[in-house]
């Protein structure tokens, strides 16, 4: 009988340490809702995934700029009407038919970064896309994706509210963070705190971006750029002769503080512990994230 309880005990031990579908041999299955701000943000998950000897199975409706509105109205129309192919935006598919591939253990949704920061703009579609979730996979855990704010020599901002853009890219993170959380609570679900993490490298007094200000895109000649250290969005860059400037998507260095959030959420093992680091971030500026998303996930 002694013999018994012990085995149950440590049964019972083993089970509580279990975290979402992270059962010895069995692949944790996640499905993203989002865009190429959730791309960015998972890029290296499986790097990581594959140096724990983890299996990982993902599922994707992402479309490049989709807010929560224009995913709901996706569903919406292959409800009213499956051969319509308004709701097969996803290579031909409907966001019901990806669903329904397997049972997801997590799906995870976002806004689209540019409304991310305006309350109104999350109602009533986060609630509707929720509920959709929850009835097709309802043993899944939904999580939100908090996305981040655009860098701060930004020439534009996400809006706070129709026809008002936020003033800066600490506003920007501020009303989206509180957006989010706002949202989480009203669903009860958790949060992927990527944009805190952002915002901490932005603000922080060691690795802070500062933009060059001796450098003249409008004058400037390939192959020249500015000095662009520390920063976690793609800035300035050349393609086809032309200088471009993207100061809202991530970089390797964005995508990789990104990706250690999420694993950390997902399967519950601190970002200092993971060795893989892409060869484009420096040693000292990867270790600094590495600690940096520790801290995040600790403090949510």
């Amino acid at each position: 009988m002694k013999y018994l309880k012990n085995t149950l005990l440590l049964c019972l031990l083993l089970i509580s340490h279990i975290s979402f579908g992270q059962v010895a041999g069995k692949a944790m299955r996640l499905f993203i809702i989002g865009n190429s701000f959730s791309k960015n943000a998972t890029a290296y998950l499986p790097s990581f995934a594959k140096e724990n000897n983890q299996q990982l199975l993902l599922g994707r409706a992402e479309l490049g700029g989709c807010s929560l509105q224009q995913h709901w109205e996706y569903a919406a129309a292959a409800e009213a009407n499956p051969e319509d192919p308004k709701g097969k935006p996803y290579n031909g598919k409907s966001l019901r038919m990806l669903l329904a591939e397997g049972t997801w253990d997590v799906v995870t949704m976002q806004q689209f970064s540019y409304l991310s920061a305006d309350l109104e703009s999350y109602s009533p579609y986060a609630q509707k896309l929720y509920d959709y979730i929850k009835s097709l996979q309802p043993n899944a855990k939904i999580l939100l994706h908090q996305s981040w704010a655009y860098r701060s020599d930004a020439k534009k901002f996400g809006r706070v509210a129709p026809e008002q853009p936020a003033k800066n890219q600490q506003e920007m993170w501020q009303k989206s963070r509180a957006a989010y959380h706002t949202v989480a609570r009203q669903l009860n679900v958790g949060i992927i705190p990527v944009g805190d993490a952002f915002n901490t490298v932005a603000s922080g007094p060691e690795f802070r971006f500062t933009k060059d200000m001796n450098f003249d895109a409008d004058h400037a000649v390939a192959p020249n750029l500015p000095i662009q250290t520390n920063s976690l969005n793609m800035g300035y860059y050349w393609k086809d002769n032309a200088l471009v400037f993207d100061p809202n998507h991530a970089n390797e260095a964005g995508r990789y503080l990104g990706s250690l959030i999420w694993y950390a959420i997902l399967f519950k093992v601190s970002p200092e512990k993971l060795t893989y680091q892409p060869k484009e971030v420096p040693a000292d500026f990867a270790a600094y994230l590495r600690n940096v998303a520790a801290k995040t996930v600790k403090n949510l």
